[in-house]
C-alpha cells in the first residue's frame, strides 16, 4: 500500500515501491512511505518484517530490485553508500557497531571525518558536551561501556556526520528498560535539534509515543499507517505489536 504524504511540502525523504529479494526470498514487497523534514517518523514490526533491510536499501548498503529512493527530490537509489552519506543520510545500525578495541574519542573521530576538516575538533567538542559521559570515558575502549553508553557512542558518531536524515535502527535493542527511557529521551533531544529522524523499532510503545507519524511493516509490506497516536490506539496494533512489550 503507499502511505500518505505527511505536512504540507515537499518530502525530505520518498521512498516508492521498493522491492529487494534476498534469493529467492523477497524481503521488501512495494514499500512505499515519505519523511518530511523535522519529522520522527517511526518503522515498527515483528522481527524479520523487513526492518533492517528497508533501511539498508535506503543508505545504500543493499541494492533494491525495483523502486526509487529520493532525497529532496533527488534520485539516490543507484549512488554509493558513501555518496548517500555525504548527501546526510546517515544511518545507527542495529547492533551499535562500535569498533570496541579503538577509544571512545577515536570512534568519534571517524564520525567526524566526513565533515569538513576545520571544523572536526569543534564537532568533537560539541559532542562531548552532548554527551557528558563519553567525555568522561573519552580515553576508554569502547568496549568497556556499557550497553546504553556504547548506544550514546553509535548515535553520537552518526550525528557527528551532520545528518539531514538520522537512519536509527533499533536503538534500545538489548538494553534495560531504565536505559531504554534514556535513549528515547535521547532521540527526541535529537529531534528537537532538528535533525529527522528515521527510527526502526522493535519497541512499538516507546517508538509510537514519539512519532509523528508511522508505519507497520509485515512480510516486506506496509499494512498500517497513521499518526503515533492512531497506532497507539489501534487494537490490531496493540495486540500484534504491544501487549507484550514493556513501558
Amino acid at each position: 500500500m503507499a502511505a500518505s504524504n505527511g505536512p504540507g511540502g515537499p518530502p525530505l525523504l520518498a521512498v516508492n515501491g521498493l522491492e529487494l529479494a534476498y534469493g529467492q526470498v523477497e524481503a521488501l514487497r512495494g514499500v512505499s512511505f515519505d519523511v518530511q523534514a523535522g519529522e520522527i517518523v517511526a518503522i515498527v514490526g515483528a522481527n524479520g518484517a523487513g526492518k533492517t533491510t528497508l533501511l539498508s536499501a535506503i543508505s545504500g548498503l543493499l541494492r533494491p530490485r525495483a523502486g526509487s529512493i529520493a532525497l529532496a527530490g533527488d534520485d539516490i537509489t543507484s549512488w554509493p553508500a558513501h555518496r548517500i552519506v555525504a548527501a546526510g543520510v546517515v544511518q545507527v545500525p542495529e547492533g551499535r557497531a562500535i569498533l570496541g578495541t579503538m577509544t571512545v574519542e577515536e570512534n568519534l573521530e571517524l564520525g567526524a571525518f566526513a565533515g569538513p576538516p576545520g571544523s572536526r575538533a569543534e564537532r568533537l567538542a560539541g559532542m562531548f558536551k552532548r554527551f557528558p559521559i563519553l567525555s568522561e570515558r573519552r580515553r576508554q575502549p569502547a568496549s568497556s561501556l556499557s550497553g546504553g553508553e556504547q548506544q550514546m557512542l553509535a548515535m553520537a558518531r552518526g550525528l557527528l556526520q551532520n545528518p539531514r536524515v538520522l537512519l536509527l535502527d533499533e536503538p534500545s535493542m538489548g538494553l534495560a528498560p531504565l536505559l531504554v527511557n534514556q535513549v528515547f529521551e535521547i532521540v527526541e533531544d535529537i529531534h528537537r535539534q532538528g535533525v529527522t529522524v528515521l527510527l526502526v523499532e522493535q519497541n512499538a510503545r516507546k517508538a509510537l509515543a514519539i512519532a509523528g507519524r508511522a508505519f507497520v511493516l509485515e512480510q516486506g509490506r506496509i499494512v498500517l499507517a497513521g499518526s503515533g497516536a492512531e497506532l497507539l490506539d489501534n487494537e490490531e496494533v496493540v495486540r500484534a505489536y504491544i501487549g507484550a512489550v514493556s513501558a
